[in-house]
Formats: structure tokens, sequence, C-alpha cells
């Protein structure tokens, strides 16, 4: 390899940066939900957005060129090339919006590559309940893909759920609501635990 293609910059990194959530008036707006904690600098006319949608859409394997940002009562509205109209507008809700970030950007509180969370130990009270296998991002949230010894959980990776991501020291803390990660009796236990067929359910077993 020669000097100058060693010099060559790394390739850009996708970063998730937001949803579209809803249209927004009659001119092709649309309401966002951001992943991110510099909207200013991620989103500047011009910013050119990959889109995440089902393959059957219409907008599968485009992109979204935006034209301004504004806030509306602290709602983010934006406005992009080609979306001129609530109907088109309605077309695009759900979409996840992508942008390029370049490997030399500082990084965001709270923004992680997916790459980064895939193998991070994951921890319920201190205690490892599995790793992080994927991370699958879907319209309506993401969910973390933990591996345990009985299977896959999926876990809405959302704060209430997931408070803490560590990079540094290669865990995600959980805090799942009751049952997320217990097994579930097999057919063969839950018939050991049923009643016998002379005693109905809610009926008191003979006194002696």
């Amino acid at each position: 390899m020669s000097a100058a293609e060693s010099a060559q910059p790394a390739p850009a990194q996708q970063l998730r940066v937001g949803r579209l959530t809803k249209a927004h008036g009659l001119k092709g707006a649309l309401k966002l939900e951001l992943f991110t904690d510099a909207p200013d600098r991620r989103f500047t006319p011009g910013a050119v957005f990959t889109l995440q949608v089902p393959t059957s859409s219409p907008w599968h394997r485009k992109s979204l060129t935006l034209i301004e940002l504004r806030w509306y009562n602290g709602q983010p509205v934006g406005f992009f090339e080609g979306v001129d109209d609530r109907s088109t507008a309605e077309s695009l809700v759900k979409a996840i919006l992508w942008i390029e970030q370049q490997p030399d950007e500082a990084p965001e509180d709270d923004a992680w590559y997916d790459f980064q969370l895939v193998g991070l130990r994951a921890l319920r009270e201190g205690v490892e309940v599995g790793t992080v296998a994927r991370v699958d991002h879907f319209p309506a949230q993401d969910l973390l893909a933990i591996r345990t010894a009985e299977g896959e959980v999926l876990v809405p990776f959302v704060k209430a759920i997931v408070p803490l991501v560590d990079i540094e020291a290669g865990v995600v803390h959980l805090t799942p609501p009751a049952g997320l990660f217990e097994a579930t009796p097999d057919d063969d236990d839950a018939a050991d635990n049923a009643a016998p067929d002379d005693e109905a359910p809610g009926e008191p077993a003979p006194s002696a």
C-alpha cells in the first residue's frame, strides 16, 4: 500500500438520527422523533438522509434531502425535497433516517453504532444474563436481541429498560419488566401442575 493510499480517510459510518412520525399540514412537512443530541449539526439544509423503509415502500433504496428543520411547540418538523403534499408525506411515516458520520467527528452522548453494541455483556441487577447478539431497528422502536442460555430475548431499546450502556466496560445494564427473562414452563410442566380431572379448577378438594 502506498503512502497516499494509507493516508486516505476511513469510510464514513451510518448514524441513525431520526424517525418520521406524522405528516404535518398540507405542504409535505413531517414531524420527527430525534435520535441525536445535535439536531443543529445533523439537520442542516442540504443534509442527505438514507431511508430505512420496508422493501415494499416506494421509498426503498432512496434518500431524502432536507430543505429546512423547524420547531413547532417544541416539536421538530422537517421539510424535504420532493415531498410537496400531505399524501407524499404520509407515505414516509415511520421511515428511519440515517446519515453519514465521519470517523473523526466527536461522538454524541447516548449514540452508538450497532457494531459497538454487539457482543456487550447484558447485566440485570449486576448479574450477567446474556450478550447482545444484534440490534433490530423497527418503525415503532429498536430492540436489543440478547442471546441467553435459554435462547434469544428481544429487549426494547428504551431508557426505562436499558438505562445504561457502557462501551468502555463492555456492558449494557438492563431493568426489564418481570417475566421478560424468565423461562416459560413447557407443556409437561404445565400438565404436572394442572388440577386432577376430578378436581375442577376453582373447586375445593374434598376434606378428609
